[in-house]
């Protein structure tokens, strides 16, 4: 693979926490839960009636007021995330800008794992009332998830490479490494990637509560998010969107842009196993922890941070610290990991967006955000997870770290610049 680098220059999140970077990242410094009651629909009849939702998003901030109402929410938080991003970055595009990068060299790989679900179930309804003939004009493109990344690239200029992956929680790293393949490979010189998701709606949550997969720590919604505690007992749905801005190093010093960290390594693989639970001893986790560290080129002892996939749920988290062991070996016990997904929730198909804009922060601020409701030692989770208070810590290296239903696996790995 060529030896271009690829940088990260802008962030944007939406999540539990609130919208925009800085407000999220002192939010999980503090150490706070964004999980509380749902309150957009009747759970009465759901085991749990708990998530992430977000509280403080006005679309109208970032969408014209029209356009609204023809978008899905996924897609609202998508736009609205690649517009801090971008903003952030001061990504430049065109030829009447200067150091603008040429439109046909800028790519959008955004991805979501559900997408416009709260469009499907609505629609769905208005046409068991009213006809099938009453549909929404709109209501095709609130729902297919490649809208998301045709809008960014619409709203930018962007005429590169435009397209969603759809892999389940893993979906936003993908979009991510598959971002910095298309720029290591000279076919883009910039690209806006992450993820989306807006699935607390009645079927999203109620989907995945009847396979157990979900907490039901209702009355206690702040400590239901526990990865790696002994009591944990599933995970919490989480949404909202992470976006990065990555370009081409030598094109982004040369216009003089932040440079927050560098993506450096890439792993994308399969457990082939089962549809839902890890393979056993986290064998294709740690399988595709080393193909980062390949790409890199770097060693496994090089690292000091693993964002870790952290879900909250028995077999991920037990399997998932066996692959670090597998993969680090003595080093292992040297490594902070920490899972952001105990104070965001799981936001699905954007968690990998969300915690590869935590991953750079790690990086530029020297410190890392912490793993809250650690209470009860776990034997099986037996590392440095920086329990309940977060640290200040200068490491070089991040691993981030995120794994998906059908068995799916993706690890991004970021280098301090």
């Amino acid at each position: 693979m060529s030896h271009r680098r690829v940088v990260i220059t802008g962030t944007g999140v939406i999540s539990a926490l609130g919208t925009g970077t800085e407000k999220n990242w002192q939010t999980l410094l503090a150490g706070k839960s964004g999980i509380s009651p749902i309150t957009r629909f009747d759970t009465g009849k759901l085991d749990t009636r708990i998530a992430g939702e977000v509280k403080d998003f006005e679309a109208e901030k970032f969408i014209d007021r029209r356009e609204v109402r023809r978008m899905d929410l996924y897609a609202q938080y998508a736009l609205a995330a690649a517009e801090m991003a971008v903003k952030e970055s001061g990504l430049p595009i065109g030829p009447d800008v200067p150091h603008g990068y040429t439109p046909e060299k800028v790519g959008v790989i955004v991805g979501s794992g559900i997408g416009g679900i709260a469009s499907l179930e609505e629609q769905h309804r208005k046409g068991l009332e009213k006809g099938f003939d009453r549909l929404s004009p709109f209501f095709i493109i609130q729902m297919i998830i490649n809208m998301a990344p045709g809008l960014i690239s619409m709203k930018y200029n962007c005429k590169g490479p435009n397209w969603a992956p759809v892999s389940a929680c893993a979906t936003s790293a993908h979009a991510i490494g598959e971002a910095w393949k298309s720029i290591k490979l000279g076919e883009t010189d910039a690209a806006i990637a992450g993820g989306a998701e807006a699935a607390i709606t009645p079927l999203g949550v109620g989907g995945f509560s009847v396979m157990k997969a979900l907490s039901t720590r209702n009355d206690d919604p702040t400590a239901a998010s526990r990865p790696f505690d002994k009591d944990r007992d599933g995970f919490v749905m989480g949404e909202g969107a992470g976006i990065l801005v990555l370009e081409e190093m030598e094109a982004a010093k040369k216009r003089g842009a932040r440079i927050l960290a560098e993506l450096v390594g890439y792993g994308a693989n399969s457990d082939a196993y089962h549809v839902t639970q890890p393979a056993p001893e986290g064998e294709g986790a740690a399988r595709c922890m080393r193909l980062a560290l390949e790409s890199a080129g770097m060693r496994p002892d090089e690292v000091g941070y693993i964002n870790a996939h952290g879900t909250s749920t028995p077999f991920n988290d037990a399997n998932e610290t066996k692959a670090i062991k597998a993969v680090f070996g003595d080093h292992a016990r040297k490594l902070a990991v920490s899972s952001t997904k105990s104070m965001t929730g799981h936001m699905l198909g954007a968690a990998g967006g969300y915690e590869g804009v935590v991953s750079a922060l790690v990086l530029s601020r020297n410190a890392l955000p912490p793993t809250i409701n650690q209470t009860s030692a776990d034997p099986d989770c037996d590392l440095d997870y920086v329990p309940n208070q977060a640290r200040e810590a200068r490491v070089d290296a991040v691993m981030s770290n995120s794994f998906g239903f059908g068995g799916t696996n993706a690890v991004l790995l970021f280098k301090r610049f």
